[in-house]
């Protein structure tokens, strides 16, 4: 087809479809690029993990915002959580090479959050165990389920498309679990519900080393949904009781000082509970509750714009709920 006889208006939209078109290839031929960002920082003897960027999950930044990690022993590693696309788990992979050439044995799910599992079909693909608490079953054979897939299939495109699956755990736990590898003793904890139903932590014992997955945000406003913030109050306790030398968050660096750490996350949710709460408690609309409320301390973090507000809409109908449900 000539452009020179097809009308303005017409070719106009031919040209935009054209650049469209130029631009997601360019974007796929540059499908390797994740290696730049997956640099694994070493954590302790065994322990290695890769740190997100800040911010929510954009095409932009590939959808690369969430940390994962691993463990290297001599028969083999533990991954903890895959990242939130294929690529970037493939890139994951790669990463692990140029640590180690040990098999990778098994990958541990955190919980079944987008940006924390939709990299498991490429450690499916070399043969790696996947385990997670049974409570992924409810999210997976959920209505959110294939909604978010949709909206990261728009939003991540091409990281994510229509080749990026859901995979259901190949061994679902019930609880807390402990194992050996190579020498060293994994320690498995379920301290859901609190940030989701399922949430694990790992401890790799001989390290002193806590990945805890989304129990833990550091340097950025933590994603609060619809989950129980008192129950993750308790989680964070429970937490604190397994005294770790170093803690891996979901998000942000890690750090050696793991009960300061921790209190980022519990004094964000302290805030919302305290704030909302004493709103429910004295009949102000969430309207006017939120824009009478001071958010100085975190209005300047990352992914404060687009988690903060539903943060305090979900904690305002919790409070109201436990208003409901307290002993009159």
């Amino acid at each position: 087809m000539c452009l020179h006889y097809i009308n303005g208006y017409t070719r106009m939209r031919f040209l935009g479809f054209l650049f469209l078109l130029l631009a997601a290839s360019a974007q796929a031929g540059d499908i390797g690029a994740p290696d730049n960002m997956l640099k694994p920082i070493k954590a302790s003897a065994h322990c290695y993990y890769v740190q997100g960027l800040a911010g929510a999950a954009s095409s932009a930044n590939q959808g690369f915002m969430s940390n994962a990690g691993f463990v290297v022993t001599p028969a083999g590693v533990v991954v903890f959580d895959s990242l939130g696309t294929p690529v970037l788990a493939e890139g994951l992979i790669r990463a692990i090479r140029k640590v180690t050439s040990q098999p990778i044995k098994r990958v541990i799910v955190s919980h079944y959050h987008a940006d924390h599992i939709y990299g498991l079909q490429a450690f499916k693909a070399i043969g790696a165990e996947i385990w997670a608490h049974q409570g992924g079953k409810e999210y997976l054979a959920s209505e959110e389920a294939p909604l978010r897939m949709k909206q990261r299939r728009e939003d991540l495109f091409p990281w994510v498309d229509e080749k990026t699956r859901l995979l259901s755990a190949d061994r679902w736990l019930s609880g807390d679990e402990n194992f050996e590898l190579g020498g060293l003793h994994f320690s498995l904890h379920h301290v859901g519900p609190a940030h989701s139903s399922e949430d694990m932590a790992m401890l790799v014992k001989e390290d002193g080393v806590l990945f805890t997955g989304d129990l833990i945000f550091k340097g950025r406003v933590p994603y609060v949904g619809d989950a129980d913030s008192a129950a993750w109050l308790k989680a964070l306790d429970r937490l604190a009781t397994l005294k770790p030398s170093y803690l891996i968050p979901g998000h942000g660096a890690a750090a050696p000082d793991a009960a300061a750490t921790l209190q980022f996350t519990r004094q964000y949710l302290q805030y919302l509970r305290q704030t909302m709460g004493r709103a429910v408690e004295n009949f102000v609309p969430f309207e006017e509750a939120y824009a009478g409320t001071s958010w100085k301390k975190y209005e300047k973090m990352p992914a404060f714009h687009e988690a903060n507000r539903s943060n305090a809409y979900n904690t305002y109908l919790l409070m109201e709920k436990e208003s409901i449900e307290r002993p009159k």
